[in-house]
């Protein structure tokens, strides 16, 4: 018994220092998992096609993410951050001015100026506190991402890492999966249904929020670029991460700006911004989630939402991703539980 207990404390001590010691590369593994289990799709396919030649396979399938993905990323990321601090500037220095459309709605919506009054609402602190918002956001944007430029060299590293990673995820993966079925002692069927369900999960959440934010992003950001307004891929990135919000979304980046045209005139430019981003931006959730996510498994909207904000607090950027891939696993866990333990299972 002493013999079979100080193993397992010496087991338990050994694999929390690992843990401890992998702590500084959490974010380029978890990663590396997420693409290894978009992929394995693309890479099982390419395999059967290669005759089973695994590192031929990992390494044509490392550069299809490399060049469909990776490589659009980087680019798109240094566009943002350009724009992005330029619009800090332009804010800074008083190029906009966001209480404009409070002050329009004050003058042309007058029932709308005295419901707010009536509730204590004053619209001069209103209009105050708005640009001040404005300017507190637009400061936290350009410092993360002036953030992220001077850490280049780090970023650089762990995304080398990353990729090496991937490779040998996506060329050894199934071995591991087996060991990893080997060693754990719940169970060989019950282990690998946990892994299906939480690769299902992975690719339903992937699917279906940030693909179809991503096309959200980029319709918006082309009509912004159509219609001169600055910053458009900034703006595009931004309501890319605002679709994990259900129903308004990237309503809160072409809703406004569309007042804005409004309170300087631009009526065709404000109506085509309104129906452009109703009719068109507002209806891909509808329509595109339930395509791409098909029979997978759909994780509940509120848990994307709870889970993409932790990601984001815990991982930075890269927890848009990584937050819903680890609420994939809870989720996968406690539907095995409940499979495996029910209570009226038990006898």
């Amino acid at each position: 018994m002493i013999k079979h207990i100080f193993f397992f404390t010496l087991l338990v001590s050994a694999s929390l220092a690992f843990v401890f010691l992998l702590k500084p590369f959490f974010e380029p593994i978890l990663w590396a998992v997420t693409f290894a289990v978009l992929f394995s799709p693309f890479h099982k396919f390419i395999l059967k096609k290669f005759k089973d030649k695994h590192s031929l396979s990992a390494f044509i399938t490392l550069l299809l993410i490399l060049f469909t993905v990776v490589v659009p990323a980087t680019t798109l990321s240094i566009a943002v951050v350009n724009e992005g601090t330029d619009l800090y500037s332009d804010i800074r220095d008083g190029v906009y001015d966001f209480s404009k459309p409070i002050a329009w709605i004050q003058k042309s919506l007058p029932i709308v100026s005295e419901s707010l009054s009536k509730v204590g609402i004053d619209f001069e602190k209103l209009k105050e506190g708005f640009s001040e918002t404005a300017l507190n956001s637009s400061q936290w944007v350009a410092t993360n991402l002036l953030n992220i430029g001077q850490n280049a060299l780090t970023f650089t590293v762990l995304f080398l890492l990353m990729l090496y990673l991937l490779y040998f995820f996506l060329r050894d993966g199934h071995n591991i999966v087996e060991l990893i079925i080997r060693v754990l002692p719940i169970g060989d069927d019950a282990e690998r249904h946990l892994i299906s369900k939480f690769a299902e999960v992975t690719r339903a959440t992937i699917k279906g929020t940030l693909v179809v934010g991503i096309i959200q992003g980029t319709l918006g950001g082309i009509m912004f670029a159509l219609l001169g307004i600055e910053s458009a891929v900034f703006w595009g990135v931004v309501m890319i991460g605002l679709s994990i919000l259900p129903a308004v979304g990237s309503a809160l980046v072409w809703g406004p700006a569309a007042i804005i045209f409004l309170t300087n005139g631009e009526w065709v430019k404000a109506t085509i911004l309104f129906i452009v981003g109703a009719l068109i931006i507002g209806m891909i959730d509808n329509v595109l989630r339930p395509i791409l996510v098909g029979r997978d498994t759909k994780m509940p909207d509120y848990l994307i939402l709870l889970s993409t904000l932790g990601g984001l607090g815990l991982f930075g950027l890269s927890g848009f991703v990584i937050g819903p891939v680890i609420a994939a696993f809870f989720l996968a866990i406690w539907v095995m539980f409940e499979t495996e333990y029910h209570p009226d299972s038990i006898k």
